[in-house]
């Protein structure tokens, strides 16, 4: 408990022995008034000093100018213990829902605790602990065990574990070892470090993922601009209300010639002005925005602001990307096809020798297969060939490994096809050897993702990729996906996007998800744009709404999942304290519900909303 929560409980405390005490006082007249007047000004001083200040500033119509005014009332009209009462569960209600408020950053703070606090620099001198803000890019740093991540960089020495919970939701570690890229933000458990810095500390994945989280709160839902105008308004015009209940039917009354009994509506008048507060809504509902973020932030999720939490919420089409969104992004060999009596290890040896100078990737994933080559197998005059493949002498004699196109060429007419992936042909002086199959596998999670949001209320899942037909209905398939489009070009991406966008429902969301980087115009364009494995990647982070921070497709449905939740319960208690409100206000002005009911619809209901709020935090169960 902090300072001044300790304060204002040691105030509270005080006013509320007094107020015992003074039940049992046999005072009468003005010395009970001034009795009754030192815990009122202990437990409303700063109540009353806010009140004050709000008219003084030109803003005067909040919560305290209407607990001022009913309170200073009740003390004029000789109702001393409710008036002492309301302010004193007034303030009891500001104390919880202030802790309430601070516990769930707090919440939120340790979750994503991920700030490091220094840097091990290495100097001419040996190792100096700086702050990570004046570490140059390009210079050395080493992490020791148990150490945090202070910079993005790549492993000059050292192999270790890294736990990125914080970053990821995910508790599994990751090996690192030299030649790695790691990010910052991540914890050493086991071995030393050296690092070469890539990033200065502003542009650091940390960095941008901290800023992320505190600016979230500024990009707010079109639930809290309701709000927060229904405030606006509905302050000034519950005053106008109050004022017109204290005058008009006394008034009414003496024209009829009935006594104008002043005394007992202005009780009334006060008693609808503390009923009306409207702390319940207008504390809770950022809240629990606030607690949905920080939930999904804690998971792995980046949700940029409320307003992307809400059309999250809505969303009932979901568009993806394939290379790199639902498919690993890498290449890799299914299959081997040996023919002219070779065997599968030859044929993939003679193509990844032939391929062995070139970066592309599918060279790389045909030299990862084949392995270490035996140390004759050389490679020499090696001719790559634009958009066909690669021809090389290999062991005194002319190999050609590419696509159909090359072997055309070459005079051969190859037979078999794939649905799936690219097909490497492989030929050696003339004579056609076999035909290796390359392709890019489905995420582990990505199927599962896919019906995950089905069951969530997705109506429509499509894929959009530049790849080509058969390859891209060969994955849609075996992800449980019925509408593809394939072989479009980037401008292409976003025409079928906004196609879909105008078919949608009004008032439902199309999210579009993508890596982030090649996909920046199509994220740009959907309602919610959703950047996929994007940790680190500056370009995904501007692009996308929301950052799913590891690789884990799946994260979009609990993301989903976290949104829906998040609105129920900001209805809830929009619909719970205006209900509250209405029935008390009508009983209120009616002279049925006196000062102790409006206590409870005051500050009763802002504190069971605010109790609501903080669920928003839970995503564990979800």
């Amino acid at each position: 408990m902090k300072k001044r929560h300790k304060k204002a409980l040691a105030r509270i405390g005080s006013a509320a022995l007094l107020l015992i005490v003074l039940h049992f006082l046999p005072v009468e007249g003005w010395l009970r008034f001034a009795l009754y007047l030192v815990p009122y000004l202990v437990v409303g001083y700063g109540v009353l000093r806010k009140a004050a200040l709000g008219v003084v500033n030109r803003q005067p119509f909040d919560e305290n100018l209407l607990m001022a005014i009913a309170t200073v009332g009740a003390m004029i009209l000789g109702e001393y213990p409710e008036g002492v009462a309301v302010m004193l569960f007034y303030q009891i209600g500001q104390l919880f829902e202030d802790y309430a408020v601070g516990k769930s950053r707090r919440n939120i703070s340790d979750l994503m605790d991920i700030r490091p606090d220094y840097a091990n620099l290495e100097t001419a001198d040996g190792i100096a602990q700086v702050a990570p803000e004046t570490v140059a890019v390009g210079s050395t740093i080493v992490v020791k065990p148990g150490e945090r991540v202070p910079l993005d960089g790549t492993v000059l020495e050292g192999v270790s574990t890294l736990n990125m919970a914080a970053l990821t939701g995910e508790s599994a570690p990751r090996d690192v070892a030299p030649g790695d890229a790691i990010i910052s933000g991540s914890v050493n458990l086991t071995g030393v470090l050296r690092l070469r810095a890539d990033k200065a500390y502003d542009d650091s994945t940390v960095a941008r993922i901290l800023e992320l989280v505190e600016n979230a709160s500024m990009k707010k839902a079109r639930t809290e601009h309701f709000i927060t105008k229904f405030a606006r308004w509905y302050t000034p015009a519950v005053c106008i209300a109050a004022l017109a209940l204290a005058i008009l039917p006394p008034v009414v009354r003496l024209g009829m010639g009935l006594p104008a009994n002043w005394g007992g509506w202005v009780y009334r008048a006060l008693t609808f002005l503390v009923i009306s507060c409207p702390c319940a809504m207008v504390i809770s509902i950022p809240l629990s925005f606030f607690g949905g973020i920080g939930g999904a932030s804690a998971r792995g999720i980046l949700i940029k602001g409320s307003s992307y939490l809400e059309l999250l919420a809505k969303t009932d089409r979901v568009v993806f990307d394939k290379t790199g969104t639902l498919t690993r992004g890498s290449f890799e060999v299914t299959g081997v096809f040996p023919e002219a009596g070779v065997t599968e290890t030859e044929l993939l040896q003679l193509a990844a020798a032939a391929e062995r100078y070139s970066d592309h990737p599918v060279s790389r994933s045909l030299q990862q297969a084949a392995g270490p080559l035996p140390e004759a197998m050389t490679a020499a005059d090696a001719q790559e060939l634009s958009g066909r493949g690669v021809i090389a002498v290999v062991d005194g004699k002319r190999v050609a490994a590419g696509n159909l196109a090359l072997m055309r060429e070459l005079g051969l007419e190859p037979q078999g096809d794939s649905a799936a992936g690219t097909l490497v042909h492989v030929a050696r002086e003339g004579q056609y050897l076999g035909r290796i199959e390359i392709a890019d596998r489905p995420k582990p999670g990505a199927a599962g993702a896919v019906a995950a949001l089905r069951h969530c209320g997705v109506s429509r899942v499509v894929m959009l990729t530049g790849d080509r037909a058969q390859a891209a209905e060969a994955a849609a398939r075996e992800l449980g996906i019925t509408e593809v489009r394939s072989e479009l070009l980037p401008a292409d991406k976003v025409a079928e996007l906004d196609r879909l966008l105008a078919e949608g429902e009004s008032g439902r969301s199309l999210a579009f998800v993508g890596d982030g980087i090649n996909d920046a115009p199509v994220l740009a364009r959907a309602d919610v744009g959703v950047a996929m494995g994007a940790i680190g990647s500056d370009a995904a982070i501007e692009a996308a709404d929301v950052v799913l921070m590891d690789d884990d497709p799946e994260k979009l449905a609990l993301a989903m999942r976290i949104s829906r939740k998040t609105m129920r319960i900001v209805w809830q208690n929009i619909v719970f304290a205006l209900a509250v409100k209405a029935v008390c206000l009508a009983l209120g002005a009616l002279g049925i519900a006196g000062m102790w009911m409006a206590i409870f619809a005051d500050v009763g209901v802002m504190v069971l909303c605010v109790l609501n709020a903080t669920r928003a935090l839970v995503v564990k169960n979800l």
